[in-house]
């Protein structure tokens, strides 16, 4: 992929996933990109820790843009988006939420998930 003076970093997937710091940042994120997977994640959090790995593998093979969200830090934002509990799974195609799911699940259902938007 080539670039130019006028692209940004944000223009492009990103091969690791996203720290979101806030609501207008998420929104640049799911704005800027086709497909964009968000981990709502506490870092006391057994299973969000279990999913980490498995997020980045897939911020690294598939098009999508993978963001990760701290509750703690971000409690109003999760809110926003009706988080009740971590792991929280949204995902945003063309700048709208199409899924959310609650509860980490395995990678060839994120995998397939995610195709479900990018193909």
């Amino acid at each position: 992929m080539t670039t130019d003076a006028t692209s940004s970093p944000t223009d492009r997937p990103t091969n690791e996933p996203l720290y979101v710091d806030g609501e207008d940042h998420l929104e640049a994120i799911v704005s800027e990109h086709d497909v964009v997977l968000v981990d709502f994640y506490a870092d006391w959090c057994g299973p969000c820790q279990m999913l980490e790995p498995v997020l980045d593998g897939l911020a690294a093979e598939t098009a999508a843009t993978i963001t990760k969200v701290d509750v703690d830090s971000n409690q109003q934002l999760a809110a926003t988006y009706g988080v009740r509990g971590v792991p929280t799974l949204l995902v945003f195609a063309d700048g709208e939420q199409v899924e959310q799911h609650t509860g980490a699940l395995p990678a060839d259902r994120l995998r397939s998930l995610i195709e479900r938007y990018t193909e």
